[in-house]
């Protein structure tokens, strides 16, 4: 069962301003996710029942510069896979409809982001090209709760149901915690990058993304 977005860009006919929204439910047999996104701003609020990943999306909402409510409750008594990868897919549609028709915006977007030992690097496109590189060894497999290898899983989910060439690197890190962090963070800042609105016709050569 899925609840569809709104969304389209950042003005109306009448060129008065609209927020970027999206609102979408999804519900399976092995997860059940309410979530809400303003690609402009808002409040966060983030459950899933695991936390360390609750931190980690709540920082990539920070620093994108989002509003986001979300709720997953998922079957966490097998592990946290469906909660963490349907998590990534509910977050890419509603990216994805809240973008609308893409007028306007920068399209791409790059950051750096240290923290402590670690360096990661997010380069991305929001060319409706889903694709992508991850290059970030794991040097520990458990963050709390929260199995490392789940971030590439993330990350594939999300790229791939928002339409997004993604590109991420850990340059070099010793904590797990720091690299996955790093990474959450700098796709949350090219994601403001990317999304930023800087026009009025589409930024493309052949005239649509």
């Amino acid at each position: 069962m899925t609840r569809a977005a709104e969304g389209g860009g950042p003005y109306d006919r009448k060129g008065v301003n609209i927020m970027r929204t999206a609102d979408i439910r999804r519900a399976t047999k092995e997860t059940d996710i309410d979530l809400t996104l303003c690609l402009d701003g808002g409040e966060v609020s983030v459950s899933t029942g695991i936390g360390f990943f609750d931190h980690m999306l709540t920082a990539l909402a920070f620093y994108a510069g989002w509003g986001l409510t979300l709720t997953a409750r998922g079957d966490l008594e097998v592990d946290g896979h469906h909660t963490v990868e349907d998590t990534g897919i509910v977050l890419g549609q509603a990216f994805a409809a809240a973008l609308g028709d893409k007028k306007g915006i920068k399209r791409y977007g790059t950051a750096f982001v240290p923290m402590d030992e670690a360096l990661c690097r997010t380069v991305l496109d929001l060319s409706n090209r889903p694709y992508l590189v991850f290059d970030a060894p794991m040097p520990q497999p458990m963050i709390g709760a929260y199995d490392s290898c789940l971030t590439a899983e993330f990350m594939r989910a999300f790229a791939f149901n928002a339409g997004v060439t993604l590109h991420q690197k850990c340059e070099y890190g010793a904590n797990a915690h720091h690299i996955t962090e790093a990474l959450f963070k700098s796709l949350g800042l090219a994601l403001k990058e990317a999304a930023r609105i800087e026009g009025t016709g589409v930024t493309s050569t052949k005239g649509a993304l």
